[in-house]
């Protein structure tokens, strides 16, 4: 099963639908763009680590950044990517999707669209649910204590009780596939300690080299 990063999705769709507001020039698609952006990319952050209890990246390393959820260098990368967004892919992509609908019946072409969005809809929830899993194998499989301890443990034996969940998690969701997929996902003791999951598993090395170290 392949996993995407919503946020990219989101804030692109975002930007699209708002690019309309701000798009005079260069500049207020770039002010636009880091801002809309970099507001997407805290909410998201905010909001997967109340549901999830865990983290999808942290800048906290780095310079100008809030909470480590947003940064100035992200928030930059924000507003050159909405000008490229608007300017050249959106109305590319535009251009594109015309043809297809004008060889098709319009009909099919919702069908393809609703298909799209409930497969999408369907791997967000995927997604969250495995990396739930995930966080709990961790924690249990190496007597992290974390707030949410006892609810992961009855989880876990849970999960254990069931057969065909757990060959199903075994083979789609091991631990190699979910520490290439979310390299620096890490979590939160009751001492406020930060540990990051692929230092649990340090055989498991990411697909690509870091730029900026823990």
């Amino acid at each position: 099963m392949v996993h995407f990063y919503g946020i990219y999705g989101v804030g692109a769709v975002i930007i699209i639908v708002f690019a309309n507001y701000f798009n005079k020039n260069n500049f207020t698609l770039f002010l636009g763009g880091y801002i809309i952006g970099s507001t997407t990319e805290y909410l998201t952050s905010f909001f997967v680590e109340v549901i999830l209890h865990t983290k999808w990246w942290d800048y906290s390393n780095n310079i100008l950044n809030i909470n480590g959820r947003v940064c100035l260098l992200y928030s930059i990368f924000w507003g050159i990517l909405t000008i490229f967004l608007v300017k050249k892919f959106n109305p590319f992509l535009d251009k594109v999707i015309e043809k297809i609908e004008s060889k098709i019946p319009r009909k099919l072409s919702k069908g393809i669209l609703a298909f799209m969005i409930i497969f999408l809809i369907i791997d967000c929830v995927a997604t969250c649910y495995a990396q739930d899993i995930f966080i709990t194998r961790m924690v249990i499989k190496n007597n992290i204590e974390t707030e949410d301890f006892k609810r992961r443990e009855e989880e876990y034996k849970k999960l254990e009780e069931k057969e065909h969940l757990t060959k199903f998690v075994n083979k789609h969701w091991n631990d190699k596939k979910m520490i290439k997929t979310f390299p620096n996902m890490k979590i939160e003791d009751k001492n406020n300690n930060i540990i990051y999951l692929d230092s649990l598993l340090p055989e498991i090395q990411p697909y690509y080299k870091k730029i900026f170290e823990k």
